[in-house]
Parts: C-alpha cells; sequence; structure tokens
C-alpha cells in the first residue's frame, strides 16, 4: 500500500533515538505530570491538566508519525555502495557555483532528513534532480524561479 521512503543510514539512527527519547523519557515525563495536574483539583480550570494533555498529544502523534516512517524506510548506506563516480542518494557533492564562483557543499538525503542548516537536501529538489546522473566536472543546471543556474560538479563522496 504505502511507498518505502528512500533514507540515510544516519537519517535513520536519528529518528530512531527521537523514538526512543519519546516514548522511554518524555512519555513518563508527561504522564507524571498529568498526574500532578489532576491533583490540584478541578480539571475543568486546571491549566496545567490541560497543557499537559496538549503536550501528550503532541508526544503520542510524533511517536505514531516516526513509526510509521520507520516501517516503511528504505535505508541505503551508501558506504556500502561501490563508489562509480556518479552522483546518487547520499552522495556529498562538492559544486562551484559558475556565475559567482562560491563553493556549496550539499548531501542528498530523503524529504524527512532534508536541513538547511547542515547543508542535506531533499532528493526530491530542484538541485538533487540537477545533480543525480552527474560526473566529476559535469555542468548540472538548476533551473530556479530568477532562471538557470549552473553549477560545476567539483568532487563527489560516499561518506
Amino acid at each position: 500500500m504505502f511507498n518505502k521512503v528512500p533514507m540515510t543510514l544516519r537519517g535513520f539512527n536519528r529518528l530512531k533515538a527521537e523514538l526512543k527519547k519519546l516514548k522511554y523519557i518524555t512519555r513518563p515525563f508527561i504522564v507524571q505530570a498529568i498526574a500532578n495536574a489532576r491533583q490540584l483539583g478541578d480539571l475543568k480550570e486546571n491549566a496545567e491538566y490541560h497543557s499537559a494533555r496538549e503536550e501528550q498529544s503532541f508526544c503520542e502523534h510524533r511517536i505514531c508519525e516516526i513509526e510509521k516512517k520507520i516501517l516503511y524506510a528504505q535505508i541505503i548506506d551508501v558506504t556500502k555502495i561501490p563508489f562509480r563516480g556518479v552522483v546518487i542518494f547520499g552522495s556529498t557533492v562538492t559544486v562551484l557555483q559558475n556565475s559567482t564562483n562560491d563553493i556549496f557543499i550539499y548531501t542528498i538525503v530523503g524529504d524527512d532528513e532534508a536541513n538547511c542548516k547542515e547543508f542535506s537536501i531533499s532528493i526530491h529538489s530542484p538541485m538533487s534532480r540537477a545533480l543525480i546522473g552527474k560526473k566529476k566536472n559535469d555542468i548540472a543546471i538548476v533551473n530556479t524561479p530568477s532562471g538557470s543556474v549552473e553549477y560545476l560538479i567539483k568532487k563527489i563522496e560516499y561518506i
């Protein structure tokens, strides 16, 4: 029914760690907060109780969400793939933007792992689509709202 979702081993391990924290640290803390709030009296006017119940709802939703992602994850450990000099899912790519001479390093990851602060870009992003299948010294053309941008592929790593 559901398709497998590509995910790096690092992303999968992060999800497992978050799930463990939610189940064994956050959830018990919230349950205790609810119990403490119940002791304060009338639940209709008990802000602590309502706040803890809302937090519990968010926590349970996130647990379900992570469990589903883990269930449908297709883990791709790029370090186990023989290096063929081609940009693939999980590759770390160093590119030179031709118009500015700026150098960027991107890692191509699954949608849930994408994080601009870590320069991890989604497999479905325009940049990834332009890079996939290219080799060192190839030009990748990324179509942006302000026009096409050319990038020279300087380095490809499977790390």
